[in-house]
This record gives structure tokens, C-alpha cells and sequence, in this order.
């Protein structure tokens, strides 16, 4: 079998630009949101959202404070100029490509020119294109539908045509279009505005497929270009497929194909394509670099075995290097500490006793020094071998330990014998560290053990077994969820306006608002991805399957606190916060304030609150009034004054205001 990608395959130059400008924001800690999927792949959509990034349909739907990427199919100018009049901040991602083409279209003139656009009217690009042009404006899928339209415009001998065409339109219908509008039309411009990417891209997917007896094209089934990529290749190869993702390959076509050809689309991400590629060299025995050079090493740990070669031991002594044993013969035995296990990291100690018993293989006999030197792990992993053989078609769960991170992968190790785990199967999702699984027991399964002649191969999938957990833990989780219900989740991921929890297979949403009692300003002056939080079920919408969490404890809530504390009539010490002509504003207990009335700050008239309090000053003030439904509470200074304060005030008022009468 030989396997052929296209070099084009994969992100073109727009849709990495588009990228590359939401991650950036991401990394800067910015909440960010795009004006529908920043790309058509949802896997790389999916992802984006997990990190923060929110898709949304409107520029009505974007959040206070964040920024609006615009994606690479750019958007009529009619949003754009909204944008500005409404100052939401935004990042403009649209294809240099597709930005020539507004400039062509923009400069048309209304009233002489006729704009006919190639492309789907549908597609957000060509509603981009139509949304900068102020002249008329026609679109056609085909040859077909451009004879539909050209009779009724040459019809009007004064218009002037100008051509465009979508950048991923197929450059064999522009072809076709092209050749017909040169023949009917004289009066009119072509502008050849399919990306160069687009063209090589279509090119070379119809030369593998020529040559291919089984054609795969990777991408969303949304995207335009691969839609177009299948169609090309369909012509050529009639056994060409479009997939997603690795999970869609067919075990029994890849299996019966001799050539197999792989392109992909402009939204499809690298990763995505190499585990296509992998998983067709496992189906296929497994050609790629990585595990041959995985089949060498474990074929070299087990070439000198021989079952007349093996012996009996006693384990004497332990050293940090070697481990010394009786096998009854006149030489010393003794096992390198490299012979003793699989696990590179495991210490001798660990792995024998003074005193075991174990069985061991010669590898060589020294007569001169009196030696022999023994291993262990490869009487183990002959014997872990033929374990594993047996459990190959059982599809049943194992559990080992991984021991270290290789090129594309992790190792295991299972009854002795290393076990090559992928990465694209070693963890739940692409985005997660290899490094952290090492010295971690994990749950696999066995998706190939074969042996041709003395070369043996053992591969794994941690992600299968994952997978199968995590919908048993949905399925659970549905079957008993009900509102009000606490969990114990970790926090997976935090935007601006919240929080994302994993419930165990289930992701809820904690608001920002729902985080504390006290206004906050990021989800992270409370909590931190990783943490474990106790929360509970606010609302479920069963048909988007979105829960809302509750995270606040209503024994927490300040103004419950203040009933239960602080009734009317108490005196506490109060810190100002804030000063208005009006009166003072004090912070009773952290979360609630109350007002100082200018006439309940002191024992005489006063021009204004500044002149007897400062911010920060703590003084006694009671607890006058307290209103639960507005959540206002009224404070006085004034009331904590003795009677005869009071009276001597009410006197020297009177006195000041006599003359003030007799003047009159």
C-alpha cells in the first residue's frame, strides 16, 4: 500500500491568519468572540470555544468588553461601518483575497455597471462580496445559470459587466464561465479572483485522485472548498470519501486499497490530517516512522531470547546500578539495572527484594571475571507478550502505568512489555499535555498486537476507553440531573463571563455573576482552572443541553447576613466610601452600603458631607431603616447624640435664625 497527501492539503494563508489573530488575543488574556464560526470546522471551532472564544450571530449578541473577530470570509461593509458607529472594539480577519475583491466591487458604478459574481449566494463570502457593492449585482453557480442571466443584461446595451469570482470557486466551472462570457459579451471586465491556493489546491487533488484506487478528502461538510475538493476528486476516483476526522475511516476500505490518495480543505487544521494519516498506516500494519522505530526497539529487547537459556534466581544484594543473585552456578549473577524492567523510571528497589525468587535470562557469560549477566524484563515481556496475545481480540480494559513520553506518543507498560500509545489516542483532547500522563495509571485497550517474524508490535488507545467513560458519565448524569442538585466539578476553562465546569463527562457554566456576592470583574478573582468547586444546578435547557451552575451559598448572601446581625436599631462602625451633596455613602459589612443623609451626619448645619467626613474614615452610625426589596439601608450618625446634644442644637438653631427674622 502507498499512501499520497497533497502538499496543498490543509490551512490556506487566510483561514492561518484568522487563526492566528484569535489566538493571539486568547494568549493576551482578551475575551474574545467571532462573528459566526471563525472557520468551517467545527472541531477547531469547538476548541476556540473551550478556550473562550464564543461565536456569535449578531453584533447585537457580542458582550460588553470583548472583541469581535471578523472572520476570513469578511463581512458586508454595511456591518462594518455598524462596528464603527457603535465603538465595539474588533479585529478585522478577513483574506487579503477576498478583501481585493470588495475593491473591485466597491468601485463599480451604480448606475452604468453590472457586477456578476461566481459563487454560492448563500456562502458568507459571496454575501460579503454582495454587501460592498453599491451597483447591481447577479450570482451563478454554473455555466448553466450564467446563460440564464447573460441574455437579459446584454440586453441592455449601455451596462458594463464586471466579472469576480468567489476564491474557492472551481477553477474548471470558471473555466467553462469564462470561455462562454468572452463569446456573448465584449463590453465587460474579467477579474480572475479564485485564490492561487484555491487553484493548486483543486489541481493536484485531481491528479492523486487519477491515480488513486481510494481517494479521501478531510474536512468540515460545511466548508465550500472541500465540498468542491470531493466533487473534483469524485470525477476521478469513484471510491472518494469525505471525513471529518479519523474516526470516520473506513477500517475495510483502507484495508483493500492499494493507492490511497489524501487531500484536505483550507479549514482543515494539520493535526487533523496526520491522524488520518496514522490511522491508516495502523490500519495498514503500521508504516509510519514513528512506530517502526518503536517495532526496532521492542524487537531488540526481545531478539536473544531463548527459552533453554533461562534460570532461576535469588536476588543476594541491590545496588542503585545492578542487582546481584545466586542462580546456582559458580559465576556471580547479575542483573544491569537497565535489564530489570521496562519502566525506565523505576529504581531496583522497587521492583525486587533480598530474597525474591525470580526467573531471568542469560544474555552473557564471562568465564574470565566468573559473571553472567541476567535480565529480568525480558523474561517478562516474553511472558507479558503472550499475555497480551491473548487479550488482543477481547477488546478488553487494561490498566499500566505510563512510563515515558517517545516521538508521537507515550509508553506503557503492561506485564513487561511496552505498549506504543499514539498521541492522537493517548488523551481525551488534542490539547492535552503528554508529559502529564507520565507516572499516571491509565485504562487502555488493545487496537493491535502482531508479530511478523521476530519484529512484534503492541499499540494502544487510552481515548477509546476515555471516550466510552465519559458517555457512560453523560448518560448517568442526564439520567439523574434535576435543579438544585450539587456537584463536585473542575474548573475546565474561564471567560469573561464565567466559568466552564466539568461535572464528569457534562460541562456547566458558572456566570461571572453567579461567582460572588461582590461585584467582580474576571472569573479568576475567584476561581482558577483546575480548581474542584461545589456547585449546583441553576437551570437545564434540555434541548441545547446547556446547564447553568450556582456557585453562591445563600448563607454567604450579605443582606441575609445583616438580617440575621444587624436589625434596625444597631450600632456599628461604618467605613465611608463615598461622598454626594446629598449625604454619605458607608459600607456596612463587605457587599452592602448604607446612606448617611446629610441632615443625620452631625449636631449642627452643614454646607456639604466634605466638610465633616473624609473616604476611609470609620465612624458609629445606627442602623435607622432597612428596605430588603430595594436593598437600601439607612444610616445616622446624628441618632447616637445624647438629648441634651439634640436640645442644645435645636437652641443655638432657633438663635441663629431670630435676627435673621427681626432684619426683615
Amino acid at each position: 500500500m502507498s499512501i499520497e497527501k497533497a502538499e496543498s492539503a490543509g490551512f490556506c494563508f487566510g483561514v492561518n491568519r484568522a487563526i492566528n489573530i484569535v489566538n493571539e488575543l486568547l494568549e493576551n488574556g482578551a475575551s474574545v468572540c467571532t462573528l459566526g464560526p471563525i472557520i468551517h470546522n467545527m472541531e477547531v471551532v469547538n476548541e476556540l470555544e473551550m478556550r473562550g472564544c464564543k461565536a456569535v450571530d449578531s453584533i447585537d449578541e457580542v458582550p460588553d468588553g470583548s472583541t469581535l473577530v471578523i472572520r476570513s470570509h469578511g463581512v458586508p461593509k454595511s456591518v462594518a461601518d455598524e462596528l464603527e458607529n457603535r465603538n465595539i472594539c474588533y479585529k478585522d480577519a478577513t483574506c487579503p483575497f477576498v478583501q481585493k475583491i470588495h475593491k473591485i466591487v466597491f468601485s463599480a458604478d451604480p448606475d452604468n455597471d453590472v457586477v456578476l459574481i461566481a459563487g454560492n449566494k448563500n456562502h458568507p463570502e459571496v454575501q460579503g462580496i454582495i454587501g460592498h457593492c453599491s451597483a447591481r449585482c447577479l450570482t451563478f453557480n454554473n455555466e448553466d445559470e450564467l446563460d440564464g442571466i447573460l441574455p437579459n443584461i446584454l440586453s441592455e446595451n449601455d451596462k458594463y459587466i464586471k466579472i469576480v469570482a468567489q476564491t474557492t470557486f472551481d477553477t474548471a466551472e470558471w473555466k467553462k464561465c469564462i470561455k462562454k462570457f468572452k463569446k456573448l459579451c465584449t463590453n465587460g471586465k474579467i477579474f480572475d479572483t479564485i485564490c492561487n491556493a484555491t487553484s493548486v489546491r483543486q489541481s493536484e487533488a485531481d491528479l492523486i485522485a487519477a491515480r488513486s484506487d481510494f481517494m479521501v478528502v478531510i474536512g468540515d461538510r460545511h466548508s465550500s472548498n472541500t465540498g468542491k475538493l470531493f466533487d473534483i476528486c469524485k470525477k476521478q476516483c469513484r471510491n472518494t470519501v469525505l471525513i471529518e476526522t479519523a474516526s470516520e475511516l473506513d477500517k475495510v476500505q483502507v484495508q483493500s486499497a492499494t493507492k490511497i490518495g489524501v487531500t484536505a480543505g483550507a479549514s482543515t487544521p494539520a493535526r487533523i490530517i496526520k491522524e488520518v494519516l496514522d490511522k491508516m498506516s495502523e490500519i495498514k500494519s503500521g508504516e509510519t516512522k514513528i512506530e517502526e522505530s518503536f517495532e526496532e526497539m521492542l524487537e531488540e529487547s526481545l531478539k536473544n531470547l531463548n527459552t533453554n537459556e533461562r534460570v532461576i534466581g535469588t536476588v543476594l544484594s541491590i545496588a542503585p546500578n545492578e542487582v546481584q543473585v545466586d542462580v546456582g552456578r559458580k559465576q556471580t549473577g547479575f542483573i544491569p539495572a537497565s535489564e530489570l524492567s521496562n519502566d525506565p523510571n523505576a529504581a531496583p528497589e522497587d521492583v525486587v527484594k533480598v530474597g525474591d525468587e525470580i526467573e531471568l535470562l542469560i544474555m552473557k557469560t564471562n568465564d574470565q571475571e566468573g559473571t553472567i549477566m541476567l535480565s529480568k524484563r525480558r523474561v517478562d515481556a516474553q511472558k507479558g507478550w503472550e499475555k497480551l496475545q491473548e487479550n488482543s481480540d477481547s477488546q478488553e480494559i487494561l490498566s499500566a502505568k505510563v512510563t515515558e513520553v517517545v516521538k508521537g506518543g507515550v509508553i506503557v507498560v503492561y506485564d513487561g512489555v511496552r505498549v506504543f500509545i499514539p498521541a492522537s489516542q493517548a488523551t481525551a483532547s488534542r490539547d492535552e499535555s503528554l508529559e502529564d500522563l507520565v507516572g499516571q495509571e491509565v485504562d487502555f485497550r488493545l487496537i493491535e498486537v502482531s508479530q511478523n517474524g521476530r519484529r512484534r508490535r503492541a499499540i494502544g488507545s487510552i481515548r477509546s476507553v476515555l471516550k466510552e467513560q465519559r458517555a457512560a458519565q453523560r448518560e448517568a448524569f442526564w439520567n439523574e440531573c434535576e435543579i438544585g442538585k450539587r456537584y463536585q466539578g473542575v474548573v475546565k476553562s474561564l471567560t469573561s463571563y464565567g466559568a466552564f465546569v466539568d461535572l464528569g463527562g457534562v460541562f456547566g457554566m458558572i456566570h461571572i455573576s453567579e461567582l460572588s456576592w461582590s461585584h467582580i470583574k474576571h472569573p479568576s478573582e475567584v476561581v482558577n482552572v483546575g480548581d474542584t468547586v461545589d456547585v449546583y444546578i441553576k437551570d437545564i435547557n434540555e434541548e441545547t443541553k446547556k446547564i447553568s451552575l450556582g456557585f453562591k451559598n445563600a448563607e454567604d448572601n450579605p443582606w441575609e447576613i445583616l438580617k440575621n446581625k444587624y436589625p434596625e436599631g444597631t450600632v456599628a462602625e461604618v467605613t465611608i466610601v463615598g461622598l454626594t451633596t446629598f449625604g454619605a455613602f458607608a459600607n456596612i459589612i463587605p457587599g452592602i452600603d448604607g446612606l448617611i443623609h446629610i441632615s443625620q451626619i452631625a449636631n449642627q448645619r452643614i454646607e456639604k458631607p466634605a466638610d465633616v467626613l473624609t473616604v476611609g474614615q470609620k465612624v458609629d452610625a445606627k442602623i435607622t431603616a432597612i428596605d430588603f426589596d430595594k436593598k437600601r439601608v439607612s444610616l445616622s450618625m446624628r441618632a447616637l447624640l445624647s438629648e441634651d446634644e439634640q436640645a442644645a442644637e435645636k437652641a443655638e438653631e432657633t438663635v441663629e435664625e431670630a435676627p435673621a427674622a427681626e432684619a426683615e
